[in-house]
């Protein structure tokens, strides 16, 4: 199928260009995402038309996300959430809730523009990518943990504050191998002084 891109895709081309795609990809992505139209002789001649419009209206985007991305420079989130002690969260972090997060920042950024490529589960440090135009992107610092004093420790370190699998495997004794231990011990003592007591002459057995 023959499209005409409405803004820079990655890998595919530029705003304006006619380019050649499978059906699929430009009915369930490219058209509904609005990102291109299908280059039928009707809407190349609409879009000659209004490319001189279209053009400067995505220089004038892509000048104001370039002046976003500067003031994400030094953008670091921190979101705090319970987990387990290796580390798995209770829940997960979605792009919502980054989102939620920058608008407190007085970032307006939308989940749509953030990029995930699955939910995060666990603690840690991730770069997040925020997708402001077509051709601006930007990478922010999201440091996932259960406390304010953790979530220091791992911007020090750069690792999440977790035990590991060997850690929590310690060197404890189960309560019922206590027990069957104890069962052992007291039956090796049983046959020990039963030898010592048929060897012993003055040794006298217990009457019934």
């Amino acid at each position: 199928m023959n499209i005409i891109l409405t803004e820079k895709v990655n890998n595919l081309g530029n705003l304006g260009e006619i380019v050649h795609v499978k059906p699929g990809y430009a009915r369930n992505y490219l058209l509904p995402q609005g990102k291109a139209i299908r280059a039928t002789k009707e809407n190349i001649e609409i879009f000659e038309k209004e490319r001189s419009k279209r053009e400067e209206d995505n220089n004038k985007n892509k000048s104001e996300a370039e002046k976003l991305s500067k003031e994400l420079k030094d953008v670091s989130l921190i979101i705090l959430r319970p987990a387990s002690e290796t580390g798995l969260l209770y829940g997960s972090v979605s792009t919502r809730d980054i989102s939620k997060l920058l608008k407190e920042k007085n970032l307006s950024i939308t989940h749509k523009q953030i990029v995930l490529e699955k939910t995060i589960k666990d603690l840690g440090i991730y770069e997040i990518e925020i997708k402001l135009h077509p051709e601006v992107g930007k990478n922010i610092k999201l440091n996932v943990a259960r406390t304010e004093e953790e979530a220091l420790i791992q911007e020090k370190t750069g690792k999440a504050v977790v035990e590991s699998v060997e850690e929590n495997n310690d060197d404890s004794i189960d309560p019922k191998t206590i027990d069957e231990i104890s069962i052992e011990n007291l039956d090796g003592d049983k046959a020990l002084n039963e030898i010592s007591s048929d060897n012993d002459p003055n040794h006298k057995s217990p009457k019934n």
